[in-house]
């Protein structure tokens, strides 16, 4: 038997996704429940950027500037850089840039924290189910869905509801039923090494900075403001290498911890008078390890009364660092459909309609590479050294190519800046309107 409500809408996966569908559904006034396979919420993970068309809506869901102060920092500026220590491309970010909201660099773990947080604060402590991994689902003849439900305790349950959201990320359970035809995960060949490093931040103090090639960069930036006794921040790198792919990834698991020597060699002798990135991943307490993947884009994102949302529906590449940003803005869609629609089926095709094809291009411009293309471009037309970027790729082209990225990326600044609030103030779903 199960305590779930025949109304409910059952969340399968506790990720940035499914806590902002979970904060969503409630502040609509839609009854929701989380199962999460981990154990403890526990603070994961290293640094993601927050763009500023997902920093609106969590304002929206009453998460603003002071809380998330408290798990990072606003980026002021975001820059690519060649090998010989001159820049490609700079420009401002959040409010310098003339967007009404600030684009956030935060400790990944730290913000899943506080999402989790705010839902059993506002929902009830029994809202995310721990220890309880959703691994399939059952569709009704009545319109409802019976999800398949797995326990830590060996236990399982099958909780009936309205309507089922996947949310449980690159692996899901729910897209392989949906889908089961798809195609293995796909890894383009990019292994990532992640760390966090206490240091003084450069240039203007919170600055997204990207060095390199297209087959060897680093990427990194501040998590947190500096602390007022010695001036160091949390910074937050990434270290790349493009290898030979066509015999696939060959370590047992995605993600591994792993010695400083597995990798610091690629970077031998990347010293500047300004960046020294022997020292900057030298000092990490704790180095990851995991491929560069994503999945292949999938025709619809919704079978009936359930839907995909996040990693789960668009996995990416992080080029874009808008992955956790568009978890947040499909929440924020569907909470607008079901106001206009109900917590019906309708209602997810709506979603469906609205986000599923043009985020599956954006899969594929990440994939090539996204912003990170005009490194591509420089090592093509230079090798990547150059005195004067101007003779390289002139400025207009510069600004056409970040142009096309943001429009297609969700936050070009004027469009985001005059587009109304995705759910209006107050906004409900009606009694009864579920499916």
């Amino acid at each position: 038997m199960s305590d779930v409500s025949s109304d409910c809408v059952i969340i399968a996966g506790g990720g940035i996704g499914g806590l902002a569908t979970a904060l969503t559904l409630h502040q609509i006034g839609v009854p929701c429940i989380v199962y999460e396979s981990v154990r403890e919420m526990r603070p994961l993970g290293v640094g993601i950027n927050l763009q500023p068309n997902a920093v609106r809506e969590l304002g929206d869901l009453g998460i603003g500037e002071s809380e998330l102060d408290r798990v990072g920092l606003p980026a002021k500026e975001w820059a690519l850089v060649g090998l010989n220590g001159n820049d490609i491309y700079s420009e401002p970010r959040g409010g310098l840039a003339g967007y009404r909201w600030p684009q956030y660099a935060v400790h990944r773990g730290l913000f899943h924290v506080l999402l989790h947080n705010k839902v059993v604060e506002r929902i009830g402590p029994g809202a995310v189910r721990l220890g309880s991994r959703v691994t399939g689902y059952r569709k009704n003849s009545d319109g409802s869905v019976t999800a398949q439900v797995e326990h830590a305790d060996g236990s399982t349950s099958q909780p009936r509801g309205a309507l089922l959201i996947g949310a449980d990320g690159i692996h899901s359970a729910i897209r392989a039923q949906m889908h089961p035809g798809q195609p293995p995960i796909h890894w383009g060949g990019a292994v990532m090494w992640r760390g966090t490093t206490w240091g003084k931040p450069i240039r203007g103090g919170s600055s997204f900075v990207g060095l390199g090639t297209h087959r060897q960069r680093v990427v990194f930036y501040p998590i947190s403001h500096p602390d007022p006794k010695t001036g160091l921040s949390m910074i937050n790198w990434i270290a790349e290498v493009t290898t030979d792919n066509t015999e696939g990834w060959k370590q047992s698991g995605w993600f591994r911890q792993v010695p400083l020597q597995t990798f610091a060699h690629h970077f031998d002798g990347w010293v500047w008078d300004w960046l020294d990135v022997p020292a900057l991943v030298g000092g990490g307490d704790s180095i990851f390890e995991n491929p560069m993947i994503d999945r292949d884009p999938i025709p619809t994102w919704c079978d009936g009364p359930v839907a995909l949302i996040g990693d789960a529906a668009h996995a990416m590449y992080p080029t874009g660092s808008n992955g956790g940003s568009q978890a947040i803005i499909d929440a924020r869609v569907l909470g607008a459909m079901m106001i206009e629609h109900g917590a019906t089926p309708d209602a997810l095709a709506a979603y469906d309609a609205k986000l599923c094809g043009p985020i599956s291009q954006l899969i594929l411009r990440n994939r090539g590479a996204g912003p990170f293309g005009l490194l591509n471009m420089v090592n093509d037309r230079c090798g990547g050294t150059f005195d004067n970027i101007d003779d390289v790729i002139p400025p207009a082209e510069r600004a056409a190519f970040m142009a096309g990225y943001k429009a297609a990326a969700g936050f070009a600044i004027d469009t985001l800046n005059q587009a109304p609030p995705t759910i209006a103030a107050g906004a409900r779903v009606r009694a009864g309107a579920t499916a």
